[in-house]
């Protein structure tokens, strides 16, 4: 049960910090798309692909003292930033999580802000569709966004970016 934690814990690990619940999200969505080991489902909600199983996950790893949530207040809003402790660091000495050269894509993916990242795990969500059709499902339920047709081809050809660092190293194309 502990290694999906640990999974959790090794990508936080792989960037030294993330900043903010919904990059996450994202991130562990769109490296699920791209084949690496993680356990979560994912449903669409509000801002893309989410998990309730990742969010009570990270909350675990929170409260278990494994991981250090910092949280900034801008008025309303609530910036949370993850990053790994001590504890943390031993505890992975237990549970070995080897992304391979997904290390890579993790790494590439938390360059990008969540705004980006929530396209292109939309994308991916939408991307058994036609490319007309899925950019309708964008336009339609991320209108607050205002993405445009150019963003989503930026975020097609980050996809395959991403793709082309895991197949590098021998993992199945999504």
């Amino acid at each position: 049960m502990l290694s999906r934690h640990a999974k959790i814990i090794r990508l936080i690990e792989i960037v030294g910090e993330v900043s903010g619940r919904k990059k996450l999200q994202k991130m562990v969505y769109i490296g699920k798309h791209l084949e690496m080991d993680f356990d979560e489902r994912f449903e669409f909600h509000m801002y893309g692909p989410y998990s309730e199983e990742l969010t009570l996950r990270v909350d675990e790893l929170c409260n278990m003292g494994l991981i250090d949530e910092q949280v900034e207040s801008k008025g309303a809003i609530h910036m949370y930033r993850y990053s790994l402790n001590e504890t943390g660091r031993d505890f992975l000495r237990f549970h070995e999580v080897d992304f391979g050269l997904g290390e890579q894509a993790i790494l590439r993916m938390n360059e990008e802000n969540s705004r980006f990242l929530e396209l292109v795990s939309t994308i991916l969500y939408f991307n058994h569709l036609p490319y007309e059709e899925m950019k309708g499902k964008i336009f339609t339920f991320k209108s607050k966004q205002r993405y445009t047709e150019e963003e989503i081809r930026k975020g097609q050809a980050f996809i395959a970016e991403l793709r082309s660092l895991v197949q590098a190293g021998g993992t199945k194309p999504v």
